[in-house]
């Protein structure tokens, strides 16, 4: 068994393969508490398969901000949660190990096109970075084949360790691949994964699995979500479901095997594009913090729970508000409003005749997002209504 134990905190850094001569990209990693013990390589333990054989390493936790370059809030909070944690591991309060990215795309900060920061998608082919990350449930699954049993901890510690033997083994031809490659590598053994995000002009809302739905709610009433949206599979391979739709697809497969879901691991959306408020950012770290403490990583007694903002919705009720034609957009209501079938979200003023269209939303729901811009082309996508009597299917996320 290995001999896990609390050290300060250590900085990494994971170099991305090389796009050309003379270009070098890099991510920073900071971890906190019990470190593994070769921070410099992803961890491949053999586990044996004898009954109570898998020691019990610390608690893990995976946080990383703007993988959408350029979503910034996301870096502000990173920043509040790296001064945090830092003082919260110098007293010995970090009983787990967490690992923090404070920007997780180097390659989308530095993209710039006509003096605009672009940092959603990959310039060289238009993916966008959030999408298309590797799934590493089929090989999970043949790597368990015979191997589970009836010890729900060890269940854990083999799954854990076919994930980190998948993730091993891939490999990467440019940056952008590396770059979801190597993130993964960092979180697919965590405990918890948190995706931090923004949308365009929103209020602060999360993702996460359906049968996750209790500790996506704990997470949200603590940072004040107005929307928490669910689905087993949202489509496009996203980070936080490359995560932990592995754990559902083996518990799925062994449905006469005790296999936790041992990974929670959600998209947070911190708000809108401009939302980067100091005090905004040091209450949305305290909140994780506090949901870390919950969950047993961080020493002290857990606070109550504020009152819940929302309920839970399924993704599949996600009301996509679409302009009907070209025109200038007015909206009638702010992010977080909650809304009835019927009700009007936005005018779509025509620029040729002056004629006001009433774009209304089709269910009942919160509007949790809606764009920065004021000008829609026929097909704008302008807002997302989180309801529940909807039922698409298909990819529910945005491109």
């Amino acid at each position: 068994m290995e001999d896990f134990h609390i050290e300060p905190m250590q900085i990494q850094t994971l170099n991305l393969v090389s796009a050309s001569p003379g270009q070098r990209l890099s991510i920073p990693v900071f971890r906190f508490g019990a470190a593994a013990p070769d921070v410099a390589a992803p961890v491949v333990a053999a586990i044996s398969d004898e009954p109570g054989a898998a020691g019990k390493p610390p608690l893990k936790a995976m946080i990383q901000a703007a993988l959408h370059a350029d979503e910034v809030p996301a870096m502000l909070v990173a920043q509040a949660l790296r001064h945090k944690l830092a003082a919260l591991d110098a007293a010995g309060q970090v009983i787990g190990e967490v690992v923090l990215v404070p920007y997780a795309n180097p390659m989308g900060l530095g993209q710039q096109v006509l003096g605009q920061h672009q940092g959603r998608f990959d310039l060289r082919d238009g993916i966008n970075f959030n999408r298309n990350v590797p799934d590493l449930s089929d090989s999970v699954k043949a790597a368990l084949q015979g191997r589970l049993g009836e010890d729900a901890a060890r269940n854990v510690a083999l799954v854990r360790d076919a994930l980190r033997q998948a993730a091993a083994a891939l490999s990467a031809n440019h940056p952008a691949e590396d770059l979801k490659i190597q993130l993964l590598r960092l979180a697919v053994d965590a405990d918890v994964v948190l995706d931090m995000h923004c949308d365009s002009q929103a209020a602060l809302h999360l993702y996460a699995l359906t049968p996750q739905a209790d500790l996506a709610i704990e997470l949200g009433t603590l940072m004040g979500a107005r929307a928490i949206l669910l689905a087993t599979e949202s489509g496009g391979s996203p980070f936080d479901e490359a995560c932990s739709r592995p754990w559902l697809e083996v518990q799925l497969q062994h449905p006469d095997k005790p296999v936790p879901l041992a990974c929670f691991s959600t998209t947070i959306e911190l708000r809108g594009e401009a939302d980067t408020g100091h005090e905004m950012a040091a209450a949305d770290a305290d909140a994780i913090i506090e949901f870390l403490r919950r969950r047993g990583l961080i020493a002290g007694a857990a606070a109550v729970l504020p009152p819940t903002l929302c309920e839970a919705t399924p993704l599949s009720g996600s009301e996509p508000i679409v302009a009907p034609h070209a025109g200038v957009v007015v909206f009638r209501c702010e992010p977080g409003t909650r809304l009835n079938a019927g009700d009007v979200v936005a005018d779509i003023v025509s620029v040729d005749t002056g004629e006001v269209t009433a774009v209304r939303a089709l269910s009942s729901g919160v509007l949790y997002a809606r764009i920065a811009t004021r000008w829609a082309t026929a097909g704008k996508r302008l807002g997302k209504v989180a309801g529940s009597t909807l039922a698409r299917t298909g990819k529910l996320l945005s491109a």
